[in-house]
C-alpha cells in the first residue's frame, strides 16, 4: 500500500548569522559580537521539523559546487537527499542580523534554488500521486509548474507565500489545499486579491500571528491556537517550523487540532536556540514539552 509522503520542493541555503546589540539603522555600520553558520532556507527548515515530526518527507532542491558542507548537514538532520540536484549555480545562501531580543533581518541570495526547471525535475514530477503532499514556497523556481503537475496527479498542495510576491501568490490559489501566511502576509494578500482571506479559494489557510498564536480557517471552521511562552533567543525559522510540524502531524493523525498545539509547541522550543534548521525540535522533545504543559 501507498504511504503518504511530504515532497518538499524547497530552498536550501546557509544561513550567515550576526548576531547585534540592535538592528542596523539605513547606511549605518555595527559590530557584531558573534558569528555563526548555519543550515537554511524556507524549504529546508520546513523540511526538518516535517521530518522531526514524524513524517515520511523527501526535500527536493538543488545545490552548486560549493554544497559539499549543506549534503553533509542535511544527511546529519536525517533527510533523504536522493533528489538534490548539483547545478553550476553557488548554493543559496543568506545574511542574517539578529538582535538581542532574537528579531531578526535577513538577506538572501537564491543560487542554486532558481535552477529548478522541467529539465532538472521531470522525474520527480512524473512521480507524483494522490499519496503525496507537495510543499512549495517563493525562494525556488519553477513554482507554478510544479504545482500544476502535482494537482494533475492528485497530489495535495501546501503553499507558503513568502517571501510574499502577489505576482507568484495570487495565481497559486487556485492550485493549492493549504495556503500558509504570517498576519503580514495574509493582509497583503487581501490587498491584492481584494478579498478577505476567509474568503479565499482555498481548502485550508493557516494564518501564523508570531506570539499572538495562530488561525485555522478550514471551510466555515475556525480554531485558535494559543503560543506557548518562550525565552526567545532567535526567531529565524519560526514560522517554517510552525507549517512543517503542523502539515506532518496533520498527514499522520488527520487532527487539525493536535497539529495546530503540537506546532505552536515546536515553534516555542525553535525560538529559544539559535539558529533556524537546527534549532529545530525533535518528535521527542516536543511530546515531552507537551506532557509537562498538560501537567502543569
Amino acid at each position: 500500500m501507498d504511504t503518504n509522503v511530504i515532497k518538499n520542493f524547497g530552498s536550501i541555503n546557509i544561513d550567515n548569522v550576526y548576531r547585534l546589540d540592535r538592528l542596523p539603522r539605513a547606511g549605518e555600520t555595527l559590530v557584531a559580537q558573534e558569528f555563526a553558520r548555519f543550515m537554511g532556507g524556507k524549504g529546508l527548515n520546513q523540511s526538518v521539523a516535517a521530518q522531526r515530526s514524524g513524517a515520511d518527507v523527501w526535500h527536493i532542491g538543488a545545490v552548486g559546487p560549493d554544497g559539499d558542507w549543506a549534503l553533509d548537514q542535511m544527511r546529519a538532520f536525517g533527510l533523504d537527499c536522493s533528489h538534490i540536484f548539483r547545478v553550476e549555480a553557488p548554493t543559496g545562501n543568506a545574511v542574517i542580523t539578529v538582535d538581542q531580543a532574537g528579531e531578526n533581518q535577513i538577506v538572501i541570495l537564491g543560487g542554486a534554488n532558481q535552477t529548478l526547471d522541467q529539465a532538472l525535475l521531470g522525474d520527480v514530477l512524473a512521480g507524483l500521486g494522490p499519496q503525496d503532499w507537495v510543499v512549495l514556497q517563493n525562494e525556488t523556481s519553477f513554482v507554478h509548474q510544479i504545482a500544476l503537475a502535482a494537482k494533475a496527479r492528485g497530489a495535495r498542495v501546501a503553499y507558503s507565500a513568502a517571501p510574499f510576491d502577489a505576482h507568484h501568490a495570487v495565481p497559486m490559489l487556485d492550485m493549492i489545499d493549504l495556503l500558509a501566511v504570517n498576519e503580514h502576509e495574509a493582509a497583503e494578500l487581501a490587498r491584492a486579491t481584494g478579498k478577505s482571506v476567509a474568503d479565499l479559494p482555498v481548502d485550508m489557510v493557516l494564518i501564523t500571528y508570531g506570539a499572538r498564536g495562530a488561525e485555522l480557517r478550514q471551510n466555515s471552521a475556525r480554531l485558535h491556537q494559543k503560543s506557548f511562552p518562550a525565552d526567545v533567543v532567535d526567531t529565524t525559522g519560526a514560522g517554517d517550523t510552525f507549517l512543517g510540524a503542523f502539515l506532518a502531524r496533520l498527514d499522520v493523525t488527520g487532527d487539525a487540532e493536535h497539529a495546530l498545539r503540537y506546532a505552536a509547541a515546536a515553534a516555542a522550543l525553535q525560538v529559544e536556540q539559535p539558529g533556524a534548521a537546527t534549532a529545530i525540535p525533535s518528535f521527542d522533545a516536543v511530546t515531552e514539552f507537551l506532557t509537562r504543559k498538560a501537567e502543569a
